[in-house]
C-alpha cells in the first residue's frame, strides 16, 4: 500500500496533485518537457506533497490551494534529485536510469533549474508571503546542506553532529517546509503550526537515517538504486561513523580507508563491519527516536483521521525497505 492510500479522504486530492504536476510541466523547449516528465513520472511515493495535504487537512483547510502548494514541494524535491544525481554521478534512481545517465549532466542541471523556477512561479500565484518565506528559506538551507555534504565527502573524520547537520539541510528541511506551509495555508494557530513544523523536521530526519541504513541492508531492487552508493561516493553516513567509533582498530582503519578512496572495492567487508559493530541497530534506534518525537509533536493537533495518518506515516517511515 502506498502512503496516500492510508486515508481514503486524501486519495482524490493526491490524484489532483499528480494531475496538477503534469499540467504544469509545459515548456516551449521540448527537452525541458521530456526530462521533466521522465523524472516526475518515474515513480516515488510522493511523501512530501502528501504531507502538505495532510498538514492542511488536519488543521481543517477547505480550499484548493493545498494542491498547488503540494506540487511546489514536489517540484523542488525533483529539482534537488536532478542536481544530486549529477553531483553524485548516479546512474540509477527508483529502478530507472537517472536523467543525467540518459541525457547528460548539463541538461539535467538546467531542467532542475527550470523546476525550481516553476515552483516559485506557482508560489507567487498562491500569494502568501509567509509561505514564500518558509519555502525560500528551506531551498536555501537545502543548498547549504548539499554543499556541506560535498565538503564532508571522503572525510572519515566527519562527526555524528556534523552529519546530523547535513541531514537537516538535505532532507529534513523540505519535510519541515511541507508541513509548516500546509499549516500556514490552513491559518493554523501558532501552536498547531509549530507542532506540524516539528513533525516534519523529525520525520524527515528519521526518513534519511533509514535511507542510510538501507544502503547497507536492502537490495538494489528494493531501493531502486545501487547498493553501496553512499560508500562509493565516500559519504561518511551514520552507520559508518558509528562503525568507526565502535569497531576494533583494524575495522576502524578499513572503514576510514574506504571512505577516503570511495568506490566499491571494500563493499562486502565494510557491510560486515557495519553489521558486526551494531551500527545498523544504532542508526535504526536513532531513527525511531526521531519518529517518536514526530508523533509526540502532534499532541497539539485535533484528533481526526488526518492526524492518525500522520502517525501511521511516521511509524511506516522507520520500517520501510525502499
Amino acid at each position: 500500500m502506498q502512503p496516500h492510500q492510508l486515508n481514503p479522504a486524501i486519495e482524490t486530492q493526491f490524484e489532483a496533485v499528480n494531475d496538477y504536476i503534469i499540467n504544469h510541466l509545459g515548456s516551449n523547449v521540448p527537452l525541458v518537457e521530456k526530462i521533466g516528465h521522465y523524472i516526475v513520472e518515474s515513480g516515488g511515493k510522493r511523501i512530501r506533497p502528501l504531507l502538505v495535504l495532510l498538514a492542511a487537512n488536519v488543521a481543517g483547510y477547505k480550499g484548493k490551494e493545498h494542491i498547488s502548494l503540494a506540487a511546489i514541494i514536489e517540484f523542488i524535491h525533483t529539482a534537488t534529485l536532478l542536481h544530486d544525481d549529477v553531483v553524485d554521478n548516479s546512474d540509477l534512481r527508483r529502478g530507472k536510469d537517472t536523467a543525467n545517465a540518459k541525457w547528460g549532466n548539463a541538461p539535467s542541471v538546467l531542467v532542475g533549474d527550470f523546476l525550481y523556477s516553476r515552483a516559485f512561479q506557482i508560489m507567487v500565484e498562491i500569494g502568501s508571503m509567509e509561505i514564500m518565506s518558509v519555502i525560500s528559506n528551506a531551498t536555501n538551507v537545502i543548498a547549504e546542506g548539499e554543499v556541506l555534504q560535498l565538503l564532508n565527502t571522503k572525510n572519515p573524520d566527519t562527526t555524528e553532529d556534523a552529519y546530523m547537520q547535513v541531514i537537516l539541510g538535505k532532507t529534513a528541511m523540505l519535510f519541515e517546509a511541507a508541513t509548516e506551509a500546509g499549516a500556514i495555508l490552513a491559518n493554523s494557530s501558532a501552536s498547531e503550526r509549530e507542532a506540524l513544523r516539528l513533525y516534519g523536521l523529525h520525520l524527515g530526519t528519521a526518513f534519511q537515517l533509514i535511507d542510510d541504513v538501507m544502503d547497507y541492508l536492502s537490495t538494489a531492487e528494493e531501493m531502486g538504486k545501487n547498493v553501496g552508493d553512499d560508500l562509493a561516493e565516500g559519504k561518511a553516513t551514520l552507520p559508518l561513523i558509528h562503525a568507526m567509533r565502535a569497531g576494533t582498530e583494524e575495522q576502524r582503519l578499513l572503514v576510514r580507508q574506504a571512505i577516503r578512496k570511495g568506490g566499491l572495492d571494500d563493499l562486502q567487508p565494510i557491510m560486515d563491519i557495519v553489521k558486526e559493530t551494531g551500527a545498523i541497530e544504532y542508526t535504526q534506534q536513532k531513527a525511531q527516536t526521531e519518529a517518536d518525537s514526530a508523533i509526540a509533536a502532534l499532541t497539539a493537533l485535533p484528533d481526526n483521521s488526518f492526524k492518525d495518518t500522520l502517525i501511521q506515516i511516521a511509524n511506516i517511515a522507520v520500517k520501510r525497505k525502499s
